[in-house]
């Protein structure tokens, strides 16, 4: 199991194209060297396993475009946009936990990755503001050399290395 968490800073609404800050993805990478070339469409993701980081870190990023071009275009919906706008104004992304991978390596077709995605909500007071969990196993099919989202079962919160348990 790969476990990466940082804290991220959400001061600014559109994502910063050059500081040299740490990947949100939790690569141990810099932004610029690791999902960056993927959000400014200099690369593409070459495993559905960076797509999601990618996905993950342009959520951090509020990168509404990049998660709408990295859905497949089956699964996209109308309101893709404003579902997203309301996501980024409640929620604080802080933390990336990579727990499995099937496939989904640069000649496969298709790919799953589960992870949890911890997050705090933005509308919450205090100093013990809870940690919750986005636990999901996402699928991901690959067309045109190109991985894709397509969608992804939700599961139980799980217990985090290092961590306390989570509430149910």
């Amino acid at each position: 199991m790969l476990t990466m968490n940082l804290f991220h800073d959400r001061t600014s609404a559109a994502p910063s194209m050059s500081a040299p800050n740490p990947c949100p993805c939790g690569s141990n990478k810099l932004y610029t060297e690791c999902c960056e070339p993927y959000h400014t469409g200099v690369a593409v993701a070459p495993t559905a396993e960076a797509l999601m980081r990618s996905r993950y870190s342009a959520f951090c990023k509020r990168d509404i475009d990049y998660i709408v071009r990295t859905r497949h275009a089956s699964t996209r919906k109308n309101d893709d946009r404003r579902s997203l706008r309301q996501t980024f104004n409640l929620t604080h992304w802080i933390g990336l936990t990579i727990l499995k991978t099937q496939k989904g390596q640069p000649k496969d077709k298709k790919g799953v990755v589960e992870y949890v995605a911890e997050c705090r909500d933005t509308q919450a007071q205090g100093f013990n503001v809870e940690v919750k969990q986005l636990h999901e196993k996402s699928r991901f099919v690959k067309e045109d050399d190109q991985w894709f989202y397509v969608g992804g079962e939700l599961l139980p919160p799980v217990k985090l290395p290092g961590k306390k348990a989570p509430k149910k």
